[in-house]
């Protein structure tokens, strides 16, 4: 499959950047092999504005957030889900403002009963980045729609890479917060028991439904053609659970010794959270009949094929 990511997103960071009438971006200083050049922190409305996605606990984007606000009230706080990169500054934020912090609900809110019972029956790892402190005020559920200053969202709940997670649907716009859904830049970790990938690919499905302009998504530059990206995303899903079994061929494996096989063209540093990623198509490729695990599945343990 021909590479469709844009990699050369270059933001200023902690300087807000137009994207849209009504729409500002700010850059948060947590660049890192896993969050790109940082976490966006959208900025929405004229008069009054919404924040999507404060971003991690750090006292320089605050500022910088504020700073970008001015003197205008803050109606909503929205987090896309509550990973540490994404949902943490907005305590303070709301402290400073006085605004209600709106999601889904936990990490594990949407948790499917199979993760349930994994999780319940052997160590799965993950959690990786989950904001163990994350609250909100109100919860809004899939199809919801949230309305501030000029403008109205419908809540899209978007699980996989997290439970809680949600898109934004700026349906007047055609736009999408997309969040760590879909990103333009690479694709996303799913890290069982609270990254689920058969739910990813149903909320996948669910977007490609779905006749949006543009993505405005959590990490690296906005997506102008969402549909072919969605699309791609599920071909190479597919593709890699393809190579999963073509793997095993060779004889069992665990998660970490497949990603070590599959994923040769990765940065060494990524190879933990691409083991994640092999072990969500495995726990899936279990449950649909297509390998079979040494007993329990807990992470290290070993896959065949049937």
């Amino acid at each position: 499959m021909s590479d469709p990511f844009d990699r050369s997103h270059k933001p200023v960071i902690g300087k807000p950047l137009d994207l849209a009438p009504a729409l500002q971006v700010v850059t948060a200083p947590n660049a890192s092999p896993m969050t790109f050049t940082g976490t966006q922190t959208y900025l929405l409305g004229t008069d009054a504005v919404a924040v999507i996605d404060p971003g991690p606990d750090n006292d320089a984007h605050l500022d910088a957030l504020l700073a970008a606000i001015g003197q205008r009230p803050v109606s909503h706080i929205l987090i896309t889900h509550s990973h540490t990169d994404h949902s943490p500054l907005s305590r303070k934020l709301a402290e400073r403002t006085e605004a209600p912090i709106l999601a889904f609900g936990t990490a594990h809110e949407a948790r499917s009963p199979l993760m349930e019972r994994l999780a319940a029956a052997g160590d799965l790892g993950g959690r990786e980045g989950t904001d163990e402190d994350f609250h909100y005020d109100r919860k809004i559920e899939h199809g919801q729609v949230v309305s501030g200053d000029g403008w109205e969202l419908e809540a899209i709940h978007t699980p996989g890479h997290l439970s809680n997670h949600l898109c934004f649907g700026w349906n007047s716009t055609g736009a999408v917060f997309s969040g760590d859904h879909v990103m333009g830049w690479a694709t996303t970790l799913v890290s069982p028991p609270d990254g689920d990938l058969r739910a990813f690919m149903n909320s996948l499905d669910r977007l490609a439904d779905r006749e949006d302009r543009i993505y405005y998504p959590g990490h690296g530059a906005p997506i102008s053609d969402p549909l072919k990206m969605v699309r791609h995303q599920i071909n190479h899903r597919k593709s890699r659970e393809s190579q999963i079994i073509d793997a095993l061929a060779s004889g069992d494996a665990t998660p970490s010794e497949l990603a070590a096989v599959i994923y040769t063209d990765v940065d060494p540093r990524l190879l933990p959270a691409a083991a994640r990623n092999v072990f969500a198509h495995l726990i899936d490729l279990n449950e649909r009949g297509f390998v079979t695990s040494d007993g329990d599945i807990w992470q290290g343990c070993r896959f065949a094929r049937k």
